[in-house]
C-alpha cells in the first residue's frame, strides 16, 4: 500500500481521470456540434457552400468547443471517477490504507493546476485560431460580409495636444462623422480651441476635416472652414481590432496586451479590454476551481448519478456568475481583476470551506463554537 500511495496510485488516478475526460469531451462536443449543425445548416445551404466547407467550419470549431466546455467536463470527470471508486469500495480501501481526504485534495489541486496551464496554452494557440477561422468562414463565406465592416460609435481618444471624439467611425473606409476635437496647450494644459466637423477623412498623415467650425477659447472667435487638416496620427485600426476580435475572445492574450497598451497610450478607456484579458486567465484556471468543487460534491454525495446532477447545477451557477462578473467589469461596475475572478473566488471559497470543514475536526469545532456564541432569539446567551 505504501508503494501504491506514493507512485502507482497517482498514475492510476490520472489514467482513470483522462479516460473519463475523453468520454465527457466526446459526448459534450457531439451535443454541441449537433445543435450548431441544426442551427446553421439552412444558412450554409442558402449560401450554396459545399460539404467540404461545412466540414472545415465545424472542424476548426472543435478546439473552441473543447476550450469552452473543458472546466465543466473536468468537474464531471472527477465526480464520476470518485463516485465509481466509492461504489467499487476503492475509496474505503484507500482510507483504510492511510490515504486521507487531505491527500486527495492535494493531488487533485496539483492535477487541476497542471490541466489549467494546459488549457490556457491550448485555448490561446489552437482555440483562438479555430475561433478566428470559424468567424471568417461564417461572415465572409456564409453571410458574404467582410470582417472589416465594423462601425464604431462614441469614440474617444487622445493624441498629443488633441482630445478627439467621433460620434460614428468607419475604420474600413477611414472615415469618421460628427467629429469634435479639443486642443490643449501642453505646458499650461489650458483649452486653446474647439473644432467641430461633420466628417473626417483619415490617413497616415492625419485627419482631414470637412465643414469645420473652429472656436478659439481665448478670443471666443468662431471661424468656418470648408476643409481643415489636423496632425492627429492615431488611426482607427486599433479600435477596429478591439471591436471585432477582443469582445468575443478571438485575440490571443499577447496581441490583446499589445492592443491594450496601444489604446492606453491614446487615452482610450481600456477597462473592458482589461476585463477580457483577465477573463482569459480566470477561465483557464476554472479547472483548478472545479477540482475543489468536485471534491466538495463528493463529500456531500458519493452516488454517481446524484453527484452528476448536483455538478450540473453548480456548473450552470458558475457560468452564470462568471458571465455576470465579466459583464460588470466591461461596463465599469467592477474592477477588471475582481470582475474576471469573481466566480472562481466565490466557488473556491465555498468548496474550500466545505473541504476544510470535513477534513479538519478542529476547524469544525471552532465554527460550531463561534455559531454557539451568536445571540439567537429565544435562547439565552
Amino acid at each position: 500500500m505504501r508503494l501504491l500511495r506514493f507512485g502507482t496510485l497517482e498514475q492510476y488516478l490520472v489514467r482513470q481521470n483522462l479516460f473519463y475526460i475523453l468520454v465527457c469531451l466526446a459526448v459534450g462536443a457531439c451535443i454541441y456540434l449537433l445543435s450548431d449543425l441544426f442551427d446553421r445548416l439552412d444558412d450554409f445551404m442558402e449560401a450554396g457552400l459545399g460539404v467540404q466547407t461545412m466540414l472545415y467550419y465545424f472542424g476548426v470549431k472543435i478546439p473552441v468547443i473543447f476550450s469552452q466546455i473543458f472546466p465543466a467536463v473536468f468537474l464531471l470527470s472527477v465526480v464520476i471517477q470518485l463516485g465509481v471508486m466509492s461504489r467499487n469500495r476503492e475509496v474505503v480501501a484507500l482510507r483504510a490504507g492511510g490515504v486521507s481526504m487531505n491527500w486527495f485534495v492535494r493531488f487533485f489541486v496539483v492535477y487541476g493546476f497542471l490541466l489549467s496551464c494546459f488549457l490556457f496554452v491550448f485555448s490561446q494557440y489552437v482555440g483562438v485560431y479555430g475561433e478566428q477561422e470559424a468567424s471568417r468562414i461564417w461572415k465572409e463565406d456564409v453571410h458574404k460580409k467582410e470582417m472589416d465592416e465594423v462601425v464604431l460609435t462614441n469614440l474617444w481618444f487622445r493624441d498629443g495636444p488633441y482630445i478627439v471624439h467621433a460620434g460614428t467611425a468607419l475604420p474600413a473606409l477611414s472615415r469618421a462623422m460628427d467629429v469634435t476635437v479639443y486642443e490643449f496647450d501642453l505646458d499650461s494644459e489650458r483649452l486653446i480651441r474647439i473644432i467641430s466637423a461633420q466628417k473626417a477623412l483619415i490617413d497616415e498623415h492625419g485627419w482631414g476635416l470637412t465643414e469645420a467650425q473652429e472656436l478659439d477659447s481665448r478670443s471666443f472667435v468662431s471661424t468656418m472652414r470648408s476643409t481643415q487638416f489636423l496632425p492627429v496620427r492615431q488611426g482607427l485600426d486599433a479600435f477596429r481590432e478591439a471591436e471585432s476580435k477582443s469582445k468575443h475572445g478571438r485575440m490571443p492574450i499577447w496581441e490583446l496586451s499589445d492592443l491594450i497598451e496601444k489604446l492606453e497610450i491614446s487615452g482610450s478607456n481600456v477597462e473592458a479590454l482589461r476585463t477580457v484579458w483577465h477573463s482569459k486567465w480566470s477561465y483557464a484556471f476554472a479547472v483548478l476551481t472545479m477540482s475543489l468543487v468536485a471534491l466538495a460534491v463528493f463529500t456531500f454525495q458519493d452516488n454517481v448519478y446524484a453527484g452528476i446532477g448536483l455538478s450540473l447545477v453548480l456548473v450552470f451557477s458558475y457560468y452564470a456568475l462568471y458571465v455576470v462578473g465579466v459583464s460588470a467589469g466591461q461596463k465599469g461596475l467592477l474592477p477588471p481583476v475582481a470582475a474576471a475572478w469573481l466566480a472562481n473566488v466565490v466557488f473556491c471559497a465555498g468548496a474550500g470551506g466545505r473541504l476544510l470543514w470535513v477534513g479538519s475536526p478542529t476547524f469544525e469545532r471552532m465554527v460550531r463554537d463561534w455559531l454557539g456564541m451568536l445571540p439567537i432569539r429565544g435562547r439565552g446567551v
